[in-house]
């Protein structure tokens, strides 16, 4: 039996800390999924499309992690690729309250899901994909959070949105 994984997450943009889970998610099971998630309640700054494309390019060296895009409930779409775990990363004391109570409705939804906590890298512990943004909004230098092919993304996005700002403005 193949052990699946599911790891969700909005990955707008994919940032050193998620690119770490993965790599060490991927080593524990036998298939790992990234699964990118659709969500009505941001406005993400790149399409579904786009973070699936992101991902799969700085993920093409792992051979066992897969990227899907979905929508809906986590734990249908874990049940629809027969996984067995969910992994999520941990950076600090806060974000376990709310992942456990993530979990533990997973768990009574589907009760053959279980979930992983991961704890970050300390040295990814404080990142985010909203500070990675908020920075780049602002054209600093976000190269330690990022990898090169997403940081220029970043910037050309938010080059393309300014641009499309001052039309709109004239």
């Amino acid at each position: 039996m193949t052990k699946t994984a599911i790891y969700p997450g909005s990955f707008d943009p994919v940032t050193f800390g998620h690119l770490d889970i993965i790599e060490r998610a991927s080593k524990i099971t036998d298939e790992l999924i990234i699964g990118v998630l659709k969500n009505s309640s941001k406005t993400p700054l790149f399409s579904i499309d786009e973070r699936v494309k992101m991902l799969k390019e700085v993920t093409k060296n792992f051979d066992n992690v897969r990227v899907e895009s979905f929508d809906g409930l986590l734990v249908d779409f874990a049940k629809e690729k027969n996984a067995i775990m969910i992994v999520r990363g941990l950076r600090a004391v806060t974000d376990f309250e709310y992942e456990l109570q993530l979990s533990q409705t997973n768990k009574v939804l589907n009760k053959g899901i279980d979930t992983v906590f991961l704890t970050t890298n300390l040295k990814y512990s404080y990142l985010s994909s909203s500070i990675v943004r908020e920075i780049a909004s602002y054209d600093g230098d976000i190269s330690e959070f990022v990898p090169s092919l997403i940081a220029e993304k970043i910037r050309e996005r938010i080059k393309e949105n300014r641009d499309e700002q001052y039309s709109k403005q004239d």
